[in-house]
Formats: C-alpha cells, structure tokens, sequence
C-alpha cells in the first residue's frame, strides 16, 4: 500500500475528526436506548437465517500506576482487592449477557482491554476465562483471535505462561517511546530490557501475533530520539504496530494536566516523527494499514486488506467483519445486529445497576437504513481506500435489502470530494473513488464527507487530529 507524505496537504486538511470505529460515531450515541432495546437486538440477532459469530470483549479499568498521557476509562490504584469486587460484578453481566445469545453461536474472537488487564492475578486470569467459556461457545483449538492488552512491567513470564494455557494467542504491548527521559515526563518507566524480555516470553509460548503501540507527540520527544526508539522496535520486529498521535485535552482527562505543555513538540516536529515513522517502517518492511496501523506482509490484517475483507471496530483493525460484538465492563460499547450501546462510565453507577438486575447500558443508538449504507462506505475507505459504487450498491442490496443508486444518494458529498480530487487526495471516475498516495494519511478526513451526524451536530465536539 504506497503512501506519500505531502507536507503542504496535511497541514491544509490536518483538522479534527472521528476515528471511525464505529458509525455512527459514540458522539451520537443518547439516552433514548435502553437495555430493552438492546435485549431485542441480541434476540433479534439469534433469528437471523445464519446467525453470525460473536465477539466479546472484556474492560479491566484497573493500573496500578497512571500514564500521564492516558486517556482510556480507568482507575489508577494500589488496593487490588477492588479486582475482586469488580470481578463479581463482571461475572453477573457475563451471566445476563450470555442468556440473550444462542450457545450454538462460536466465539471467534476475544479480547480484555483497560485499564490493565493485567492488573488481574493468576488465579483471576484463570477464573475469569474459566467463568467465560461457562457462558459462551469458545473455541478450544487455538484458531479464535484470542487478545489481550499487556503492560510489560506487570506481567512475568509465567503471566505469559498461564495466559497463553488459558487460550490467549495474541498479545498487545503498550511502549510509547524507549526514551528514559520521555517516559518520566509521562510517569511510565518501562526499559526496553523488560519489553524484549516479554516479548521472548510470548515468542517462547508460540504466540500467533505480538503488536506494539508507540505513541508521537509526548513531551520532549524529538525527531532524533524517536528515530531510536524506532529502530530498537524495528529491531524486536513485532508482527503489527500502531503509532498514534498523542492528543492534548487536558481539559477532558485529567491525568494529562500533569504534562508540561512547555515540553511537547512542535507541530512541525510532530509531523516530522510521523514522516520518519512511516519511512523508516516501510522500509522495514511494514504495510501501512491505514490510521497508524502497520504490519507485516505474511500478518492477517495485512492479507485481509490485499483480498479486499479487512474490517475495522472499536477494537481496531480486525479480519472478523461479521460478528456481533458484545462488550462487558465498565464503559464498554456493543455492537449487535445493527445497534451500538454503551455501559456506564462509573464503577458505582454500574455496580448499581447490576445489583438491580439490570445490565448496566445507558445509551446507544439504532442505526437508520441511511447509517448502515453510510456505515458501508466508511468501512471500505478507512479499511481500504477505494469505492465501487457498483459494488456499495450490490451490497446494499445484499446486506440491507436496500435499493440506491450511488450517484444520486451521495450527490453533494461528491460534490465535495471532486474539490479533493483537484488537490490529488483521490480520484474519481463515474464508478470508483479511488484515494491517491498522498491522501491515504488524510482517509478520516475523506471519511468525514460521508458523516451525515458528523455534518448534523449541534454541539461542537472536541476529536483528536487526524494527522
């Protein structure tokens, strides 16, 4: 997948927008979706002629420590006593979850995210896998996508050990930046020792695919530094990696008041990092997926993109276009059968809810025929940068059981892509759009023109950069 970084146009088209794990995005997301409507999706999901195959996911809030630059949903604390409570908690919604799904439904995918999931000991790794397998159709042949979110100054290698026996075959490690002097800056000490230590844990244990997240725009990060910790990445050679823009609202997340905004580089510094990244992981060998993903040519994201079934959700990038996902945890977000819900964000409000016997879904939204069409097209842009509008239609029809002529549904926004196409971000002709080299760092952007929410909202939203 060729990518040409072009100055002048990112700093023209560089404003904020979505990410586009989802549309409609979270920001639409209201009240007016209740755990009612979410109990008829999931029935609903189980008479489809072929039901699809599930995807859970599991929030784990907890760290023992904060990151400065954190801007997940998590409580930073010492007392691991509150995993237990949590724990008893999670196994309640697990057990309501799991009476709305047919057990002939196969769990091909998983993952625990935080927080820390392994903030979890042992014996709570082991039960909390044991107490799933109990409520759902898991897999027991190691062919599911099995993932998990690992701090590498938390685990040993008999984590990896027992996280590996209890069916985990994907591991994804957070880093940022191997710089000592950036990592204080963020209240993350993290030598790169410890890193290649787990790392050869999970390689010993035959894990399936390793993925690193780094992270650019941190405080005093510059362009040389990064360019070590590039190659000292470069040099373990994960399978998959994300390198992610760092967004300062510190007015949003409270531990990033606690960055000198003095230290953070330059805008231009910034896009500086970004150049040498994609240069120097290309270089290596890296396909550039799209949105900071990389991976391997032989990794699956990769051959999934080349066969033209690459899908992406709230977990990323992903080869499982067509399960329902079903998330548990505090603040975790749904998927199922044409709706997105979302628990509560607190502990208490959630714990309370599930003492009632409710589970603990606050808001969502119901997507209207014009958001599963949309939905399409963000989907084959952001996983794949180009449109047949033949084959949007088809789909449409296939999919949704829905009748459009793509040129007269989506009139003035090509209207505004044929301005794009003026400054080569994309090129169309009367059935494709194709996105140019030098317009694939800009996809949310492009994305964006489709947003009919996006384009609709009253309030103003504060997203991250695109670039």
């Amino acid at each position: 997948m060729n990518i040409e970084f072009d100055l002048e146009k990112i700093k023209r088209y560089d404003g904020a927008g979505p990410r586009y794990t989802s549309y409609p995005t979270a920001v639409a997301f209201t009240s007016d979706f209740t755990e009612f409507d979410f109990k008829r999706h999931a029935i609903e999901s189980n008479l489809e002629k072929n039901s699809t195959p599930l995807s859970l996911y599991f929030h784990i809030p907890f760290c023992d420590t904060v990151c400065f630059y954190c801007a997940c949903n998590k409580i930073a604390t010492k007392d691991y006593s509150k995993a237990d409570v949590y724990l008893d908690y999670l196994y309640r919604e697990i057990d309501m979850q799991s009476q709305l799904f047919d057990t002939s439904r196969v769990v091909e995918q998983l993952h625990w995210g935080g927080g820390t999931p392994t903030f979890l000991n042992h014996d709570q790794i082991r039960a909390l896998m044991a107490h799933i397998r109990q409520a759902f159709n898991l897999l027991d042949d190691d062919e599911g996508d099995y993932s998990i979110e690992i701090d590498p100054r938390s685990v040993s290698a008999e984590t990896i050990k027992v996280l590996r026996e209890v069916g985990f075959n994907r591991f994804s490690l957070g880093v940022q930046d191997v710089d000592e002097k950036v990592q204080k800056a963020v209240n993350r000490i993290q030598p790169i020792e410890d890193t290649q230590a787990i790392i050869d844990a999970c390689r010993e244990n035959n894990a399936k695919s390793i993925s690193i997240d780094l992270i650019y725009g941190l405080p005093l990060q510059t362009v040389e530094g990064f360019a070590i910790t590039l190659q000292r990445i470069i040099d373990i050679s994960p399978d998959r990696l994300s390198v992610f823009n760092y967004a300062h609202l510190p007015h949003l997340f409270k531990p990033q008041r606690r960055i000198n905004e003095a230290d953070l580089p330059k805008a231009e510094d910034k896009l500086m990092i970004l150049q040498q990244s994609i240069e120097a992981l290309t270089a290596a060998g890296y396909n550039y997926i799209g949105m900071d993903h990389f991976a391997k040519p032989d990794d699956e994201l990769s051959i999934a993109q080349q066969e033209g079934h690459l899908h992406r959700n709230f977990q990323g990038y992903t080869t499982h276009a067509d399960c329902d996902l079903v998330a548990m945890g505090v603040s975790s977000i749904s998927h199922v059968n044409n709706s997105y819900s979302q628990n509560d964000k607190t502990l208490e409000n959630y714990y309370e809810a599930l003492d009632k016997g409710h589970l603990p879904i606050v808001r969502g939204i119901r997507l209207t025929s014009d958001d599963q069409i949309r939905r399409l097209v963000i989907q084959q842009l952001s996983c794949h940068f180009k449109l047949d509008f033949k084959q949007i239609e088809e789909q449409c029809r296939n999919q949704l059981n829905l009748v459009i002529h793509f040129e007269d549904y989506f009139k003035k926004e090509l209207v505004q892509l044929a301005e794009y196409e003026e400054d080569d971000l994309l090129t169309l002709t009367p059935d494709t759009l194709e996105v140019s080299p030098s317009g694939r760092l800009l996809i949310r952007t492009i994305c964006m023109v489709f947003d009919e929410h996006l384009r609709n909202q009253k309030s103003e939203q504060r997203f991250s950069k695109v670039i």
